[in-house]
Parts: C-alpha cells; sequence; structure tokens
C-alpha cells in the first residue's frame, strides 16, 4: 500500500474492517491515520491526523467522510483542557484545530485517536471483544487472553479524558498492541495501517477463539419448555398476526417502521432459561443502547400462546414498560436533562417467533434489530466465560440523555411529509401505480408494489429504492388468500401498513350485447371484490396498530359520467366509488380516512390503454390510437392530457399533512369533464 496516500490507506482498511460484521457493528467504531502534508498557507509540512467524522460507517466510508485536524493544535487541547466535568467542551474547540476546506463534523472520539502516540488508531465494537469488555471479571480476562499485548480500560464515557486515558496507557505500555475498554469495545494501534489492522484483527479474532475453546456449553442456560422456535411457516404467520399490535406498541408516542427478524441467534436465545434476566439487564455498548433502548420489551408467554393471548399480554407489558422507563428517566434526569424522547420500546422479542426492532425509517429500524443480534452474541460471550456485567443504568443514562447526543439529534435534517408511513399500492408495476408509488417514496414513505407479475413488481420496486424503501410483491387482487399473502410480506418487511392504494384494474370495452357474463364478473373480481379484500385485510393492521390511516380508491371519470360501450368497467367503477362513502363512514371511528381519486384519459404508461383499451376507445370516439391522448385532453375544459403523475399528486395530497380533516371525497384528475362533475 506504500503507493496509497495516508488517507487513501486509512480508507482502505476502515472499509475492510467496517464490511464485516464480526469486527464491528453498522455506523460503529471510528479509525485514524496521522501524517505530514504540506500547509497551502505557509508552504511548509504539517503534521495532521484524518480520523473517520461523526455519524459515518467504516464500511462505506470514503474520504469526504473524514475529518481533518492539525495534529499540533488538536494536541495543544490538552494544556486547556478544563477537567472531565467540561470536557464537553472539547468538541466544539476540534473545530478550531481543523485543516482545509469541507470534510466530516469530528467526533466525540477525536481524542482518542490525536492523542494516542500511535500513527494508525482504530476503535471497534466487535461482539467477541465486548463481550470480554462486560464480563464481571473484564479485566482478568484480558490479562489471561491477551497477557501485557492488550491493557483492560475501566469504564469510561466516550471522550477527551478516556483519549488522556488511552494515552496514558500506550506510553506506559509500549509492549502492547490495544486496550479492552470496559463496557465498550477495543482500541488497536500500529505504526502503519497494516499493522493496526492487524493488531485490530488479533484482539478480535483471538477474544473470539478464546471464547469458543472455554465456553460453557449452555451459555444462555437449559432450554425454556416451550419457548423453542415454531416451524418456519407457523412462526411467520403468528408474526404477522401479532405486527400491527407491536408497530402501535413502539409507536405511541412517534410513529415508527419495523423490521422483523426470526434469525437463529434470535430465537436460540428466547428458547433458553435465561432469557428473561439477560434481556433485563440490558446492552452495554453505548452505540447498541442509543438505537436499542436500555432494554427491551419481552413477551413472557411460551411460543404456543395463541394470537390473541398474545396480543392481550403484550398491551399489559407495554404500559409495564412505559412505567419502567419513565422511572428510569425520573431517577436518572438532572434539570438540564433532555426531556424524554418517549418511552416505548424499539425491540419487541417473542418467544418462539422472533425479534421486531423499530425506527424512525426502515433503515433505522434493521440496524436496530442488528444491534440487539451483537448484544445477544456479547451475552453468550460473556456469560459464556464468566458473567454478563453491562455498564449500570446511570452510566447509560448519560449516554443516552447526553447533550451532545441531543444536539447531534436536532441537527438531524427535518423529515418529509410521508416519513415513516408505509404505503401498499396494487398494480403497482406501471402506469398509475408505479407513479404513485414514486411519489410516495420520493415523499418519504417506504413502499410496497403489489402486482398480479411478481417480476414487474419487484423490477419497478428496484427501480424505486433499495430494500430499506420498497418491496415488490405478488398479489392476485381477486385472490383472497393472495391478498392476504401479500399484506403479510408487507408488514414483516415494514411493521404495518398506513396507507392503501387500491389501484388495480383492467377494463373492456364493449356494448350491452358483446359483454358476456364473465366480462361482467372479471372486472368485478378484479376491481370491486380486489379493492374490497385488500380494504379488509389492510384495515385489520391499521386497527390493531391504533395508528390511523388512509385508504385511497383509483376510481374513474366514468364512476360517474355514462357513456357508450363500457356498462362492465363503468359499473365497477361506480361500486368502488361506492366502496368510499360506506368504508369512510365506518374506519372514521378508528382514525382511518377514505377517498377516492377519478382519472380521466390517462393513456401514457396505462397498462389497460396498451391491453386493447385504447383501440376500442379510440374506434369509439373515431380517432388514431396513438392521438388518443390528445384526443382527451381536447374535450376538456383545461385542454390538458392527464398523466399518471397527476393522479399520484393527488394521492399525496389526499393522504398528505395538510388533508388530516376529509374522509369520504372522490377528487376528479381529468382536466375538466363538465359532465362528470360530481353532484
Amino acid at each position: 500500500m506504500t503507493d496509497l496516500t495516508v488517507p487513501q490507506q486509512l480508507i482502505a482498511r476502515s472499509n475492510r474492517l467496517g464490511s464485516d460484521p464480526k469486527n464491528t457493528n453498522y455506523a460503529g467504531g471510528n479509525t485514524s491515520a496521522k501524517g505530514t502534508e504540506t500547509d497551502p498557507v505557509t508552504g511548509q509540512p504539517v503534521e495532521l491526523v484524518w480520523v473517520k467524522g461523526s455519524g459515518g460507517d467504516l464500511g462505506t466510508l470514503k474520504e469526504a467522510g473524514l475529518a481533518v485536524l492539525r495534529l499540533d493544535r488538536m494536541r495543544a487541547l490538552v494544556d486547556v483542557y478544563p477537567g472531565i466535568e467540561r470536557e464537553d467542551e472539547m468538541v466544539a474547540a476540534f473545530d478550531y484545530c481543523l485543516h482545509g476546506k469541507g470534510g466530516a463534523a469530528p467526533s466525540i472520539d477525536t481524542a482518542m485517536h490525536g492523542l494516542v502516540d500511535a500513527a494508525h488508531v482504530d476503535h471497534l465494537h466487535p461482539d467477541s471483544g465486548i463481550a470480554i469488555a462486560t464480563a464481571a471479571d473484564g479485566e482478568a480476562l484480558t490479562s489471561k487472553i491477551y497477557g501485557d499485548k492488550v491493557v483492560w480500560v475501566p469504564w469510561r464515557r466516550p471522550g477527551f479524558q478516556l483519549g488522556l486515558d488511552i494515552a496514558a496507557i500506550k506510553e506506559k505500555n509500549p509492549q502492547a498492541v490495544g486496550c479492552i475498554l470496559g463496557g465498550h469495545g477495543i482500541t488497536a494501534w500500529g505504526d502503519t495501517s497494516d499493522e493496526a489492522e492487524a493488531n485490530s484483527l488479533w484482539i478480535i479474532d483471538t477474544a473470539a477463539a478464546y471464547i469458543a475453546e472455554n465456553s460453557k456449553a449452555e451459555p444462555f442456560g437449559p432450554a425454556l419448555d416451550g419457548y423453542g422456535a415454531l416451524p418456519e411457516a407457523e412462526r411467520r404467520a403468528k408474526a404477522a398476526a401479532l405486527a400491527g399490535t407491536i408497530r402501535g406498541i413502539a409507536s405511541k408516542d412517534r410513529p415508527m417502521v419495523g423490521h422483523f427478524s426470526d434469525a437463529d441467534v434470535v430465537l436460540d436465545f428466547l428458547a433458553a432459561a435465561e432469557h428473561p434476566r439477560l434481556a433485563a439487564l440490558g446492552t452495554s455498548c453505548p452505540d447498541h443502547f442509543l438505537r436499542t433502548k436500555v432494554k427491551p420489551l419481552v413477551l413472557d408467554l411460551p411460543a404456543s400462546a395463541s394470537v390473541e393471548d398474545s396480543i392481550a399480554r403484550l398491551k399489559e407489558l407495554h404500559e409495564a414498560y412505559r412505567e419502567d422507563y419513565q422511572g428510569y428517566y425520573d431517577r436518572n434526569a438532572t434539570a438540564d436533562s433532555p426531556a424524554i424522547r418517549g418511552a416505548d420500546p424499539l425491540i419487541v422479542l417473542v418467544p418462539g417467533v422472533g425479534m421486531f426492532s423499530f425506527g424512525k425509517d426502515k433503515q433505522t429500524a434493521r440496524v436496530a434489530g442488528e444491534f440487539y443480534t451483537n448484544a445477544i452474541n456479547v451475552m453468550r460471550g460473556a456469560e459464556g466465560l464468566s458473567t454478563y456485567a453491562p455498564i449500570d443504568e446511570a452510566e447509560k443514562f448519560r449516554i443516552e440523555y447526553w447533550a451532545l447526543e441531543e444536539a447531534k439529534l436536532q441537527r438531524m435534517p427535518k423529515p418529509k411529509p410521508m416519513a415513516s408511513r408505509i404505503a401498499f399500492i396494487t398494480g403497482a408495476a406501471g402506469g398509475i401505480g408505479k407513479a404513485t408509488a414514486k411519489k410516495l417514496a420520493a415523499e418519504g414513505a417506504c413502499v410496497v408494489i403489489a402486482d398480479l407479475d411478481l417480476a414487474k413488481a419487484q423490477a419497478a420496486a428496484a427501480e424505486i429504492g433499495g430494500a430499506d424503501v420498497a418491496l415488490g410483491v405478488a398479489a392476485d387482487v381477486s385472490d383472497e388468500v393472495a391478498v392476504q399473502a401479500a399484506i403479510d410480506a408487507a408488514v414483516l418487511a415494514f411493521g404495518g401498513i398506513d396507507l392503501v392504494v387500491n389501484n388495480a384494474g383492467l377494463s373492456l370495452s364493449k356494448s350491452l350485447l358483446d359483454t358476456t357474463g364473465e366480462d361482467f364478473d372479471l372486472q368485478h373480481r378484479v376491481m370491486a371484490k380486489g379493492s374490497f379484500l385488500v380494504s379488509k385485510a389492510a384495515a385489520t393492521v391499521m386497527i390493531a396498530q391504533e395508528m390511523g390511516g388512509d385508504i385511497i380508491y383509483i376510481s374513474s371519470k366514468n364512476s360517474v359520467f355514462a357513456g357508450p360501450n363500457n356498462i362492465a368497467y363503468s359499473a365497477t367503477k361506480a361500486n368502488q366509488a361506492h366502496q368510499v362513502r360506506l368504508l369512510a363512514a365506518e374506519l372514521g371511528a378508528h382514525g382511518i380516512k377514505v377517498n377516492g381519486v377519478n382519472p380521466d384519459g390517462v393513456v401514457q404508461g396505462s397498462g389497460i390503454f396498451a391491453s386493447g383499451w385504447g383501440a376500442n376507445r379510440a374506434a369509439v370516439y373515431g380517432v388514431e390510437e396513438k392521438d388518443l391522448g390528445k384526443f382527451y385532453a381536447q374535450r376538456t375544459i383545461l385542454k390538458k392530457e392527464v398523466l399518471p403523475e397527476h393522479i399520484a399528486n393527488a394521492v399525496f395530497v389526499l393522504c398528505g399533512p395538510e388533508m388530516t380533516h376529509t374522509t369520504g371525497l372522490h377528487v376528479p384528475v381529468d382536466a375538466g369533464v363538465a359532465a362528470a362533475f360530481l353532484r
């Protein structure tokens, strides 16, 4: 790597370390490198330290994600350090040590990297290392495992003083290659980038090997009768049935998006006798509990418990959890502590079923689950060798309600209008449905693309975004079993459903005498019955969530306009239009709004028009099929063609923050067709 610059070496090392979950969790830990560059002002050499900036992820780190500081100025802060009671002030001082333009904001761990007398430093959160760090006899284990090559550092909150502590340890122990940070993680160093990386991996792998060779056979205790994993199909069905209630539990204070995992590591933990004790102790590494809260909510019923009994008990446990969290806050808060941020759990564990994790968006929810999986691994390692002993709740509170953490949260960008909302859109692989999915996703929603053609649904989802944004599922809306399977897939992917767009449809343009009974039934099966089935399945989830919601019907101008050769299509659109009114009247008690959009003449991107409907309509009106969109535009009041994006915009408005008190409404999006004016 001698042909790489110092920051390039650092990026390469960081990406290698961060891409392997055994080394550190997502966005966890930080790395640094020291070197010399020419000062563009003086033309003289200047010593610099490059450090992963605040909030970055090692596995995907790029040079723009580094904070670059002048080493002389950073180390000069030691002379003005006001002491541990005021150490937070030093974070602001880092800004006055920055070199050059751009770059990331320095993190709280900058002092650790700048003050330690080594050219390259890694601070990581490996499960194996944290297992040693959280063992009751972690200091003795460190000595036993590593001899004098790794030094124990008692728990200290990240900050300037911890940097001073590690710098002093490095100076007093020249033979050492790193530290175990009590309750927290590891730090390693080296004279070269390769040496620092090798030392980090040696500490991690040595801990993992020692745990594997010396752990007791059942670190979580014996199997707990009745708490073993249910068969896959059964546990996922139960998870889907519980998901709405659990999301409502996690969202009492603010709406959350969810993630479900039934990984073996979770199921095995919940099947063992010690899981209630260990879960109650909570997580230890600051990166873990900042994203999982100090401890999870654990359903204390066996896997065989019915859905109904599980729901009832989850609601009781939720109230107890909120009281317990409020007590935790009240015991530890001071006059200048930030206000409580919500008392709902971010991790909910269901024996035999799995783990539900929550966050402000899908990525945050998924990462929270990954962090609790890390915590399970940590507990297994610590219990296998000793006893799991995380940092105490007072220290957790100091981190969770740290003024610096609060400031970081306040700097977060304002959420988009549809943030934390989960939309289920039928017929969404193209046309109006796809345009609607794109619009809602652009406004912050998670979207489920449901379509008869799975491949097209998945392709549309991939076009809109990754798995944290969009999911493609197969859905024959006329089949009740298929609809339920699609809804289940949605709630397991994102935690629940907030918004349904009934868009799936087809059209047959025939006269009364040419329309067969099967033609009529087909139209009604797909649009009238299909909308009913989707609304029913989705409303079941929404009611369980107790978070309100929206159901939108993409009806048609034809629901109120009578034209020739259109009996089957227009009749079923009228059926859909009245479903809007019926459901608005019924579901309003649950805070669920039901509205409709009446498009007309949406030719571009339309699967219906491309499948023969366009040719038939063109023949009826005596125009060329290619000119049908222009024809429709000219017969409107505004003389404008209606595009799928216009329908998507109407859906967004009806579901958006400005239309919270409107239900039972049909919005025409037809550029003005007087014969279809609502009366």
